[in-house]
């Protein structure tokens, strides 16, 4: 029974991983380019005719956070597929990962 709950732990963690890697980080980028879209303003966005609306530089600023936290999160995955086929080990024990000897 002890078995059991360890595996469904797992699977537990598992899934939760895979809807963040899998199905969030899609997300955000979506997330990056339309608030890009919104803060550049011009064709964009819906206007009347001659009339282009303003820049938004808070659009602009939540899409530079989004397109950072993706590409964080892809080199940390490269960091990450790279270390280990060096044999080393990758340590997530403090904020930032550590690479150690196996």
């Amino acid at each position: 029974m002890h078995t059991l709950h360890l595996v469904w732990e797992d699977l537990w963690k598992i899934f939760v991983a895979s809807l963040i890697l899998g199905a969030g980080l899609p997300a955000l980028f979506a997330v990056g380019v339309r608030s890009m879209a919104y803060g550049t303003g011009g064709d964009a966005e819906q206007h009347s005719e001659g009339v282009l609306p303003s820049p938004h530089p808070a659009g602009q600023a939540v899409a530079f956070l989004c397109f950072a936290v993706v590409l964080l999160v892809v080199i940390g995955g490269i960091v990450l597929i790279v270390a280990t086929g060096a044999g080393k080990e990758v340590d997530f024990s403090h904020v930032w990962p550590s690479i150690h000897d196996k």
